[in-house]
């Protein structure tokens, strides 16, 4: 039995969002390690890992890659995740995982995100993450999306911003990065608050600019 909304493939013009798939191992080692300085201060880490440039090549190996991976995808199996690639024009960018997906009651998922530097700022991390939320209400039955991101990343803020996500708390020391336990801002969505989903609300804001 599969686990609802999974496997997907999902795609709006030149982006698209699939599973993670084990021979891109090297492009993604490849971009990991190229985008150290982009991406190493708002990953977590183990708390006594430092957040310098050897530390962070360590964590992107082929190996670890590769474990990712096949641990994704298990979960993803049991309805625990939905980890997708990111792709534009058919090349891997990035990635968008809805993960420590609970059912029951709470029926809600947390949102991690990231893109290669060199693509960002053309509007794909927001459409991908909007076809993923998206997919997360409708095919995944989710009913609330959460996301937590540090006061700092700015960039990160304005991807959620710009769909609508809410501000709803700051949380002190909440997660280990760098060698340290950092404050992060919670935001939220849930299905209610998108009833035209969150594609089109970004087609719309997008057209507004224009």
């Amino acid at each position: 039995m599969r686990a609802p909304g999974w496997p997907a493939r999902l795609t709006d013009g030149s982006v698209g969002v699939r599973p993670l798939r084990l021979r891109e191992a090297v492009t993604w080692v490849e971009i990991r390690v190229r985008n150290g300085e982009w991406l190493g201060p708002w990953e977590a880490t183990p708390k006594a890992m430092s957040a310098t440039a050897d530390a962070w090549a360590q964590r992107q190996t082929i190996g670890v890659y590769s474990r990712m991976v096949r641990r994704l995808h298990q979960q993803a199996r049991l309805g625990a995740a939905l980890p997708f690639a990111v792709t534009f024009q058919g090349r891997l960018v990035g990635q968008v995982t809805v993960s420590t997906i609970v059912r029951g009651a709470l029926n809600s998922g947390h949102l991690g995100y990231w893109v290669d530097r060199g693509y960002a700022g053309r509007g794909i991390t927001p459409t991908a993450v909007a076809l993923v939320v998206d997919h997360c209400f409708a095919a995944a039955a989710l009913h609330r999306v959460e996301a937590y991101v540090r006061p700092e990343n700015t960039a990160s803020r304005r991807v959620v911003e710009k769909l609508g996500f809410r501000e709803e708390g700051f949380h002190r020391r909440y997660l280990a990065i760098g060698g340290a336990y950092r404050d992060h801002i919670s935001y939220a969505i849930t299905v209610e608050d998108a009833p035209e989903g969150l594609l089109n609300r970004w087609r719309d804001t997008r057209a507004s600019r224009t």
